[in-house]
């Protein structure tokens, strides 16, 4: 068969699409989690220096959130030309500003030399961050499920969340290397490596992202000529309610990323005296049971139903909540890594399936758009305040456990409400997607 043969059969095309859009993601959440790592361990003492040890943790987890405000900003201008122009190019786009951006991170002085300059460019490279990943998850997601034989998008699309936890991985591993070196030279030099090493990681990314063609779904409708001339205000004038309830289904697939990564690194490291290393391990390794479990979840989400798994893990995430936290507050490390492992077993089943499930609540013509609106309003509203609320929540309840498992849980079912709606709404059932899968075998 010759390359252009290959590169029109479908299901060719469909794994390119997903190789493409799972390592390009990958690679933008390898970057976007080394921010939030760095955070929790040192990013207040290099450009915070001045403030005690509670007020720059706070500063630090509010440049933190500089990145999710910017994501709407990024969702919407991408998603804008991604239904007008298509997926692949704005792919690419995203994946250059993401590199760029996290590789002048690490370059940039800290407080002691440059002042009040330092953080203020932190949170302006944070914000292109936001902007790169906001433009890049939906765009993704839709290259991924859009490219899919019909009735496996929810498959297809759950490539795309595996993105997340090997971005993760790399993130954490690259900051479990260089945390070997003493605490004088990772905060002078070592904390920059990982932020530096995106540049060669972008570059793989570029090339294997310019060799997948662009969604069928997408050249489609452009030939029927049905893409409308401003997608976002079709969204906000008859598909708003989807916008609201497609938002809220988010919460958890967002917000629990940081609440973990970011949140309970400051929290487990400072509050209970575990090891810096030790807990960079722990998180590890939730993050590889995570790989492992979402195809998994995908498929037993394709068996019984998107929107009934969904709900089921989320329930199952809510009843465990409070003694899983009892348990972490011991400070021992075993409990705590049992007890994440566990937790990480419905939230990625249900995270597993998000990308796949929203992919489905709108129009094709607009669905670049109202995907990354959805995603990234969320992550302004959720995502980015999570490890700041959280802190907060611990604060309120006098330093007790019971404040961080009050707030997961309200976390949870504000996501639970959201998936219903998104169910109902676009009447994504298990009927209705046994029978996409049994067209395509007949």
């Amino acid at each position: 068969m010759t390359t252009t043969a290959a590169a029109t059969d479908p299901r060719t095309r469909a794994r390119r699409a997903r190789f493409g859009s799972f390592v390009g993601t990958a690679i933008e959440w390898y970057d976007f989690y080394l921010f939030g790592t760095a955070a929790a361990l040192v990013l207040p003492a290099v450009f915070f220096p001045d403030a005690d040890a509670a007020t720059g943790l706070l500063a630090s987890f509010a440049t933190f959130w500089a990145g999710f405000l910017a994501r709407p900003l990024g969702g919407l201008v991408f998603g804008h030309f991604g239904d007008r122009l298509g997926r692949k190019h704005t792919l690419v786009i995203t994946l250059m500003i993401m590199g760029v951006a996290t590789f002048c991170m690490g370059l940039l002085p800290g407080a002691d030399s440059w002042g009040v300059a330092a953080p203020v460019l932190l949170i302006l490279l944070r914000a292109l961050q936001g902007i790169a990943v906001g433009g890049e998850w939906g765009g993704a997601v839709l290259m991924a499920s859009e490219s899919a034989p019909k009735g496996e998008g929810v498959r297809s699309g759950m490539w795309v969340q595996q993105g997340s936890p090997v971005g993760n991985i790399l993130a954490t591993v690259a900051f479990l290397a260089v945390g070997t070196l003493d605490m004088d030279a990772f905060l002078a030099w070592g904390w920059r490596i990982p932020f530096l090493l995106s540049a060669v990681l972008v570059v793989v990314g570029l090339v294997i992202r310019l060799k997948v063609e662009e969604s069928p779904e997408f050249e489609q409708r452009s030939a029927e000529h049905v893409v409308p001339r401003l997608p976002l205000g079709e969204l906000l004038r008859h598909h708003w309610r989807m916008l609201v309830v497609g938002t809220l289904a988010c919460g958890l697939g967002i917000g629990g990323a940081y609440f973990t990564s970011t949140f309970m690194l400051s929290y487990t490291t400072t509050e209970l005296g575990v090891d810096r290393q030790t807990m960079l391990m722990v998180l590890l390794a939730t993050v590889v049971v995570q790989f492992a479990w979402q195809p998994v979840a995908a498929r037993l989400a394709e068996r019984f139903g998107t929107t009934r798994f969904m709900v089921v893990v989320l329930l199952v995430a809510i009843a465990i909540a409070f003694p899983a936290f009892l348990l972490i507050s011991s400070g021992e490390p075993w409990a705590i890594l049992l007890v994440l492992c566990a937790v990480m077993l419905p939230t990625s089943g249900y995270y597993a399936v998000l990308a796949g499930f929203l992919a489905q609540a709108f129009p094709v013509e607009i669905r670049y758009t109202g995907i990354s609106a959805s995603y990234q309003l969320c992550a302004t509203l959720i995502g980015g305040t999570t490890p700041l609320l959280a802190q907060l929540s611990l604060t309120l309840a006098g330093g007790s456990w019971v404040g961080i498992a009050a707030f997961y849980v309200v976390l949870i079912s504000v996501t639970l409400v959201g998936v219903v709606g998104v169910g109902r709404m676009s009447g994504f059932s298990a009927r209705s997607e046994r029978a996409a899968r049994e067209e395509v075998a007949a």
